[in-house]
């Protein structure tokens, strides 16, 4: 059975949207996935689930959060391949040396290429910033707070979902993957 990580966008910030990890893994069992396991408070899971669409498996996530816990969380699935794609193809390995400044602005669909070219996001922080498969990597050295906006910038002109991890985040969801 395939391996997925979970990623809900915007719980746990501030008082809006709590959700007890210990609540998230019995949906996400609930919903039929075994071996789920939860990371930090921010809505990251890894879990085997049956092989389906991460697209579909976002639907039906986010359906249940909704009916179980009365909250519209949107919520990106990766599997495994798609995920060790991610940590394998970090472009700022030489000059990232801090992985809770190295975020992965993670895309809930591939963008329209043309929306792309439109809006170019890495034009924003053109040193610290490029284009993955289903992501984009920036290094913020100054921290996010201080660095340009491109994953929200990505999300309003590309029309995706985007949520975002620090770098030490993404190495350890996949090793728990």
């Amino acid at each position: 059975m395939p391996r997925y990580v979970v990623l809900l966008r915007g719980i746990n910030v501030g008082r809006a949207k709590q959700v007890a990890m210990a609540d998230l893994k019995v949906l996400l069992e609930g919903l039929g996935y075994s071996d789920v396991r939860t990371h930090l408070r921010s809505g990251n899971a890894v879990l085997t689930g049956a092989e389906a669409d991460p697209v579909e498996q976002e639907k039906r996530i986010e359906a249940a959060i909704d009916k179980e816990l009365g909250m519209d969380v949107r919520c990106v699935v990766l599997a495994e391949d798609d995920l060790r794609a991610i940590v394998d193809g970090h472009p700022f390995a030489d000059k990232a040396t801090n992985g809770s400044r190295m975020m992965a602005h993670v895309l809930g669909a591939r963008p329209d290429e043309k929306l792309v070219a439109q809006h170019d996001a890495v034009a924003l922080d053109p040193d610290n910033t490029q284009l993955g498969d289903r992501v984009i990597y920036q290094w913020c050295p100054d921290g996010l707070m201080k660095a340009p906006p491109v994953g929200g910038f990505a999300e309003k002109n590309w029309k995706v979902a985007v949520t975002a991890r620090n770098w030490n985040t993404m190495t350890k969801l996949l090793d728990l993957i």
